[in-house]
């Protein structure tokens, strides 16, 4: 580990590293942090003293008095103790997937020129990453530094605050204990687990950058070429002269922009369409299904986008149709793990905010994450169909979840669903991701040959 902060480390002195080492509140504090044992002693010294007095016993008295001392003497020595120390905090990754471990690298600098005592380090973790992590240091000499590790994991997504680190300090007696905490923390986000999917075709689509999706500025003859102005580095061999004559400065083509086949993931998250909680709840199930998709349609080069059943959209309305306005993918799959991290269910009780968002444009490639529907929201989803080149729908059923014994409507919303063009399927307990993807490639096949034996 470096000697210097990486970018994000928590890396800030205490609050009383800069000066004398005091804490707030003085020998107050200092007397007020005494443990068990400095209580002990003290009280077997007052005890001893009132005995001494009540059985006329000099030797008693002295003992008294040592037994007293000593953790007043510790107390005072700790208050007085001028240690100045720096920590830092390093996350390995700060993101990871739910039921996967990072591990936290902390580090301890003593920037003074005294060696320190005995030192306690303890890192404040919420519950869901496991025990609080305490690491015992032996003197850190002079501009010396130690360096501990430890391993957080979380079965559960979310956005989890590291720190502040705390530093005790205590004498070698075991008499007395100060806390000092440092200011910063680090945030560790535990994205949805992802599952790798088969590169299946579905009916309609078409691929990232595939024949059919660039846009060429000139395709009708030299006349109609929109060039533009020269750029430091261009290749000499785009100048277009008649255009350099004409403005009386250097003009070159302009390049063939590629346009980025659209994808949009749907999760639905209104709380009336799941039952259950917990890792293994059919919400989570749809959650991680939306980032493994997600993920797999950049990879294949599509621009992505996330929207909800509430309208909001991530990386944001525009990032759909073309090069220009879409992230990096690896920007844009950030962004959108973090946002799954921490979605949560929605209030709502229909999905009429996501078709008004779909209605305003055309999308091309729609993959949809559903709770269970009813008749009303079925029908909304169905709509949706008109704006897509494919849409795919997972359907949660909601019988089958519950482990309810009456049927449920799913199979009804499904087969509405196909009519209207999807590709859907119902969704239970333990079926894979995976699976379902490559049915829903077979399914698209079935499509593709009805329409053309038609």
């Amino acid at each position: 580990m470096s000697a210097q902060a990486a970018p994000g480390q928590d890396r800030a002195p205490a609050p009383d590293a800069s000066a004398s080492g005091r804490t707030s509140g003085g020998l107050r504090a200092a007397l007020a942090a005494t443990t068990t044992r400095g209580r002990s002693f003290l009280a077997a010294g007052i005890a001893a003293v009132i005995c001494s007095y009540v059985l006329g016993q000099s030797d008693l008295l002295r003992v008294g008095l040592l037994l007293a001392a000593l953790p007043l003497v510790c107390a005072l020595v700790l208050h007085r103790t001028r240690y100045r120390v720096a920590g830092s905090r390093r996350l390995s990754p700060a993101r990871v997937p739910a039921g996967s471990e990072s591990r936290v690298h902390l580090r301890l600098d003593n920037v003074s020129r005294l060696p320190t005592g005995l030192l306690m380090l303890q890192d404040r973790v919420p519950y869901v990453l496991g025990p609080r992590p305490r690491f015992v240091l032996d003197r850190v000499e002079p501009t010396g530094r130690r360096e501990v590790s430890y391993r957080v994991r979380s079965d559960l997504r979310g956005r989890y605050p590291l720190g502040p680190l705390q530093l005790r300090l205590t004498d070698p007696f075991g008499m007395c204990e100060l806390t000092r905490s440092f200011s910063a923390y680090d945030t560790l986000t535990v994205v949805p687990r992802t599952e790798a999917l088969a590169p299946v075709r579905l009916a309609g689509e078409t691929t990232g950058f595939g024949d059919g999706r660039h846009r060429a500025l000139a395709l009708a003859g030299e006349d109609d070429v929109l060039p533009r102005e020269y750029r430091h580095g261009d290749d000499l061999r785009r100048v277009h002269w008649r255009s350099t004559a004409k403005y009386g400065e250097l003009m070159v083509r302009r390049e063939e922009q590629p346009q980025r086949a659209g994808c949009t993931v749907l999760l639905d998250t209104r709380a009336d369409g799941y039952y259950g909680a917990g890792p293994d709840s059919a919400f989570e199930w749809a959650v991680s299904g939306a980032a493994s998709a997600a993920l797999h349609m950049l990879e294949r080069g599509f621009s992505v986008r996330l929207l909800t059943d509430t309208g909001d959209s991530v990386p944001g309305p525009d990032a759909l149709g073309g090069a220009q306005q879409s992230p990096e993918s690896a920007d844009a799959a950030g962004l959108m793990l973090d946002t799954l991290a921490v979605i949560d269910h929605s209030d709502g009780e229909d999905i009429a905010a996501a078709y008004d968002v779909l209605r305003s444009g055309h999308e091309g490639l729609l993959v949809a994450f559903l709770g269970e529907l009813d008749d009303e929201s079925a029908a909304t989803v169905a709509r949706m169909r008109q704006r897509t080149t494919a849409a795919v729908a997972f359907v949660m059923d909601g019988a089958a979840w519950a482990q309810d014994a009456e049927p449920s409507a799913t199979d009804d919303h499904v087969r509405m669903l196909r009519e209207a063009g999807w590709t859907a399927l119902p969704v239970r307990p333990g079926q894979p991701l995976p699976d379902l993807w490559r049915q829903a490639e077979q399914h698209s096949s079935r499509i593709q040959g009805t329409k053309a034996g038609a």
